[in-house]
């Protein structure tokens, strides 16, 4: 498995090595051992799995608080997706800060949203499916957003806003400058 840093160094791009035939290809996607290796030792308690039927559908930014934050492991089973991982741990070098990549079926990869990290994602094809692995188990009363389109984060979206949907949860998500920085 190839791992590399991203512009903040604790978000991370795996891509497993694909084994590749007449037939088609296999790859580990996920192997403790070989994460471990890598530095990562995270124990995974729950994968969740997300249809969006239309390019351009957002979801986020999004992360679990303490007492319960997550780490999750992202990657499109189906589609692509340009994928984002925004550090709002308190006293972070990095605070404010996103990286991104696009993740596909095509190419394998998967993004690290570790811990004190919103997460969100937008979908570059229609009939999009996104798996991701997470290191807690899902507390609503844990959860937390900031806006997907705050100036002050600036991500570079690659569709314009008015070709994205998101839902009236996502567009009410608070300004990185009214949100509480994460204490972990």
């Amino acid at each position: 498995m190839q791992v590399e840093r991203l512009s903040i160094p604790e978000v991370l791009l795996l891509t497993p090595k694909r084994h590749g035939d007449e037939r088609g290809w296999f790859c580990e996607s996920y192997n403790r051992r070989t994460m471990a290796a890598a530095g990562l030792d995270l124990d995974f308690v729950q994968d969740n799995h997300a249809y969006s039927a239309a390019r351009g559908t957002l979801r986020g930014l999004h992360l679990q608080i303490p007492p319960k934050p997550i780490a999750k492991l992202v990657r499109a089973l189906r589609g692509a997706i340009f994928d984002v991982a925004v550090d709002v741990r308190a006293g972070s070098p990095t605070f404010g800060q996103w990286a991104g990549a696009e993740l596909s079926a095509e190419n394998g990869r998967m993004l690290l949203a570790p811990r004190g990290f919103a997460h969100a994602y937008c979908t570059l094809t229609p009939d999009a499916e996104v798996f991701y692995k997470t290191d807690g188990y899902y507390a609503p009363e844990c959860e937390a957003g900031v806006r997907w389109d705050d100036p002050a984060i600036g991500i570079a979206w690659p569709l314009a806003p008015n070709e994205m949907t998101i839902n009236d949860r996502d567009r009410a998500l608070p300004l990185l400058a009214d949100f509480e920085p994460v204490r972990l």
